[in-house]
C-alpha cells in the first residue's frame, strides 16, 4: 500500500553523508513534531533542532550510544514537562512523528533513548532547556551514506492477535 510506504520503510540510519539538510526540511520536521497527539492536547514538550558542529560533538559525548551524533547533520531533541502524567507516551509520539518526517524527506535518522538515562541532565544544560523539562529522546539525521540493512523484523502473526490472544 502506497499511502504506508514511509512508514515501512523506516529504518535505523547511523552514518550520514556530510550534505547540510536544507531549512526548510528542518521546519517541516519540527513541525511534524508540533503536530503529534498528546494526551488531554497538552502539548508538554519543546523540540530542538541542534546543527553545531561542536555542540553535536558535545550532544554525541554524553550519551552512552549515539557517538554517531558528531557527524548527524542534525540531531533533533524532544523534551517534555517532567510533572505532566503522560510526558513519556506524548514524547515518544511526538519522536515517531519526527522520525516519520525524516523518511518522507529522503533522510536517516535514528531513535536515541533520553529518558531516564544518565546523560538526560547534561544534554538538557547543554541546550538550555527550562528545568521543568527532561530529555525523551534525540534523533540524529541526515542524509544517508549508505542504505544500511533492514534489520529482520518478527511476522505479523508472530506480534498481532485479533479479538483475543
Amino acid at each position: 500500500m502506497k499511502e504506508t510506504k514511509v512508514i515501512k520503510s523506516r529504518c535505523s540510519v547511523r552514518k550520514y553523508a556530510k550534505e547540510p539538510v536544507p531549512e526548510d526540511l528542518i521546519t517541516d520536521i519540527l513541525e511534524c513534531g508540533r503536530l503529534a497527539p498528546s494526551a488531554n492536547n497538552l502539548q508538554p514538550w519543546l523540540i530542538g533542532a541542534a546543527q553545531d558542529r561542536k555542540l553535536l560533538r558535545q550532544i554525541a559525548d554524553a550519551t552512552d550510544h549515539g557517538r554517531f551524533i558528531a557527524d548527524a547533520a542534525v540531531c533533533f531533541s524532544v523534551f517534555c514537562e517532567r510533572g505532566q502524567k503522560y510526558y513519556l507516551e506524548d514524547g515518544c509520539a511526538a519522536t515517531m512523528n519526527i522520525l516519520t518526517a525524516c523518511q518522507a524527506h529522503g533522510l536517516g535518522a535514528c531513535w536515541i533513548a533520553g529518558d531516564k538515562k544518565h546523560y538526560s541532565e547534561e544534554i538538557r544544560l547543554l541546550l538550555n532547556v527550562p528545568e521543568a523539562y527532561t530529555l525523551v529522546a534525540l534523533v540524529p539525521a541526515g542524509f544517508p551514506m549508505e542504505k544500511e540493512p533492514q534489520k529482520e523484523k518478527k511476522t505479523l502473526r508472530e506480534v498481532t492477535f485479533r479479538d483475543r490472544m
